[in-house]
């Protein structure tokens, strides 16, 4: 018996039909780019997620860029960013000029710790942007009111948090912008890549629309110097299929984790939670000084796990300029201890108790 760490064939099989003739749709249609059903999927979107506007692009990155890109920040002005994020956080404020402060998360949540954002603002600090790691939103509402005390702005990296919330509000309705990724993996996942941006504010909206689509809101009139980033329609069709079963994709996934949560050797360390937060699970992560050990032990039996992520943002090659003589001693634990345990739409509760057999069997 193998168990898969994530099959997006056996993830998408139950959408085939409805995938198909969304996809049939769109082919007779004949209008392929940023027509009706990037309209209709921004709507549905936005009000998902409890937003005014809803902007669909490329992909979770552009997402970021253009969040950033949509405030004319002068360079070497400073972003304040998780020191445990994935690297395309930070890639997008290096993209626009701008000088990524790395911030160490809580070792509990591993989301961005706000007690340390406070310490790190200076006269330069322009923006935070915050990770919901793992499918677990930040605590938004101590940030939120450290952004206010500063005239900061907010962008929340969604990627990871598709319907996650906290006292019903959810990931995205948060920030000035919330950027989403639709990669395939996530929980509401595209076909292909895929992203967007939402927010409540009209006039970001319009100039992010124009920013994605050549800095044009008028064909053949460029207002801005823009981008082409634009969610494709067959995108956009497969998406509005996805999130009608969003809401149940998140609960299967929570089930699975409280299983774990329950089964699970105390000799992992689980994630913690908290009533007032709705975790989607994107991620089920646990912790162990013997991680490496674990993985091969647990693929020698059939398992197969992940990393997020192995390597933090100031060891990558790609940045590592930036970060010298920098010491991030919580993210280095993290990275180095951190496993990502199967939790697939497509699992079932057997393969789960199955996996946690026999880790709780692992010998140290």
């Amino acid at each position: 018996m193998m168990v898969e760490y994530e099959n997006i064939g056996k993830v998408n099989a139950p959408f085939f039909k409805e995938l198909e003739d969304s996809f049939k749709d769109v082919l007779h249609s004949g209008w392929y780019i940023l027509g009706e059903k990037v309209k209709d999927f921004e709507k549905e979107f936005a009000n998902y997620c409890g937003t005014q506007h809803c902007i669909g692009v490329a992909n979770g990155l552009d997402a970021l860029v253009l969040a950033l890109k949509r405030y004319n920040f002068k360079p070497g002005d400073e972003v304040i960013v998780p020191s445990n994020t994935y690297v395309a956080t930070v890639l997008a404020i290096v993209q626009n000029g701008l000088v990524p402060v790395l911030v160490e998360p809580r070792i509990d949540t591993y989301n961005i710790d706000p007690e340390k954002i406070q310490l790190a603002i200076t006269n330069r600090t322009k923006a935070i942007m915050v990770v919901h790691l793992y499918g677990k939103l930040c605590e938004m509402t101590e940030i939120n009111s450290i952004a206010q005390a500063h005239q900061l702005k907010v962008i929340e990296d969604c990627a990871q948090a598709h319907g996650a919330h906290f006292n019903g509000r959810k990931a995205g309705n948060w920030g000035d912008f919330g950027a989403f990724s639709f990669y395939p993996t996530k929980n509401l996942g595209a076909l292909a890549d895929a992203g967007a941006l939402t927010c409540n504010n009209e006039d970001d909206a319009s100039y992010v629309r124009s920013l994605r689509n050549y800095g044009s809101s008028k064909k053949y009139y460029n207002d801005h110097i823009g981008f082409n980033s634009r969610l494709d329609e067959v995108q956009a069709a497969f998406l509005s299929v996805k999130l009608k079963a969003l809401d149940e994709i998140n609960n299967h996934k929570r089930t699975l984790a409280a299983i774990y949560q329950d089964r699970l050797d105390s000799r992992f360390i689980k994630p913690v939670l908290d009533k007032n937060y709705f975790d989607v699970f994107h991620i089920y992560n646990v912790r162990h000084t013997k991680r490496d050990l674990l993985r091969q032990y647990l693929l020698e039996n059939h398992i197969k796990t992940e990393i997020h992520y192995p390597v933090p943002p100031h060891k990558q090659k790609a940045l590592f300029k930036l970060f010298q003589n920098k010491v991030f001693p919580i993210s280095e634990e993290i990275h180095e201890t951190t496993l990502s345990l199967p939790i697939s739409y497509s699992h079932t509760a057997e393969e789960i108790e199955h996996v946690i057999q026999v880790m709780n069997n692992f010998e140290e």
